[in-house]
């Protein structure tokens, strides 16, 4: 990976993401479709999380608040994108972008515990264990991810695909994937450590979810064979870069930002003595780090050419969210 390098020109606004860029010809309006489909994977959820189904208890409630108040759906969106290059059936991807969402708003309830990374605050309101109490928080992150596997077993597609979802995320948040991440995370506390084990830890804690979720929308239509190995080979590369950006720019926001931008508390990984990207490598370098990886990802999916538009528009997004919130020093 070359280092020293920028994604985003500050005087014109123009990115280079492997020609995807700027003025890419037949260019996506992104606020356009970004909007239409996290609207779309919002109604997704409501459909398939039925207040009705509530009964005597709060669970659907809780599950109910845990997901539909806000956040930036940028799984659901990368599913999304990577089903656009597929040319997935829209209606299909709805549910599969609902299943990602609702299987990383399990791993964030889970997170927020006061046995894990004990927050108080999520996309600014109490997290689900201070709104509705630990043990309600732990059986919606166990019902989440259960109504994740019923949705994708459930979809109008053929069975191999659906076995094929499922397998993708269930393997995404194995004890290879978030659950193992999140276990080394806890085993990381208070050590010094390198940045290659902080690496691999991000990979699996949250570059797992991205992974699958860029590789979802594209198996609901394209088996993964021999035929299609170039295209998911360059999946996987965009995916490994993308995933570690946003995980490296959560690092430096946490040590940046207020309560307003982050919607969760600030400052927790310093408190809680966690190592991160941004406390081993320093703030800036960190920063550059971060957008060494957004034009590596452009470049991995630059041979797939104008249908990978969306895609390129993830990064251009992730791109202008980290000069917005963290610029130059």
């Amino acid at each position: 990976m070359q280092t020293g390098s920028t994604l985003h020109d500050d005087r014109t606004g123009v990115s280079a993401l492997g020609g995807l860029g700027a003025h890419a010809p037949g260019r996506l309006l992104p606020e356009i479709w970004m909007q239409d489909g996290a609207k779309r994977v919002e109604q997704a959820m409501a459909r398939l999380l039925c207040a009705e189904h509530d009964g005597e208890t709060e669970l659907m409630a809780a599950m109910r608040y845990a997901t539909l108040h806000g956040g930036k759906r940028t799984r659901a969106l990368l599913c999304l994108a990577a089903g656009a290059l597929a040319d997935t059936p829209v209606h299909m991807l709805d549910d599969v972008g609902a299943a990602i969402e609702m299987m990383h708003a399990c791993t964030l309830v889970h997170d927020d515990l006061p046995a894990m990374d004990d927050d108080v605050l999520r996309r600014d309101l109490p997290t689900v264990h201070v709104k509705f109490g630990e043990a309600t928080a732990i059986l919606v992150g166990d019902a989440l991810q259960a109504h994740a596997f019923l949705t994708l077993a459930s979809l109008d597609a053929p069975g191999d695909n659906r076995i094929a979802l499922v397998r993708e995320l269930a393997q995404a948040v194995s004890a290879e994937g978030a659950a193992g991440g999140q276990a080394m995370d806890l085993s990381l506390v208070g050590k010094h450590v390198e940045l290659d084990r902080i690496v691999a830890m991000h990979r699996m804690k949250s570059g797992a979810l991205v992974r699958a979720s860029v590789r979802m929308g594209a198996l609901c239509a394209i088996a993964e064979d021999a035929a299609h190995a170039a295209l998911y080979c360059a999946l996987d590369r965009y995916t490994a870069c993308f995933g570690l950006a946003l995980q490296v720019v959560d690092d430096i926001l946490d040590a940046t930002a207020d309560t307003a931008t982050l919607g969760k508390t600030p400052g927790k990984d310093a408190a809680a003595q966690k190592p991160t990207c941004a406390s081993i490598m320093g703030l800036q370098a960190a920063r550059h780090f971060a957008l060494d990886l957004l034009r590596d990802a452009g470049e991995a999916i630059a041979p797939l050419g104008p249908r990978a538009e969306r895609l390129a528009q993830m990064l251009q997004r992730a791109n202008a969210y980290l000069f917005k919130h963290a610029p130059c020093a």
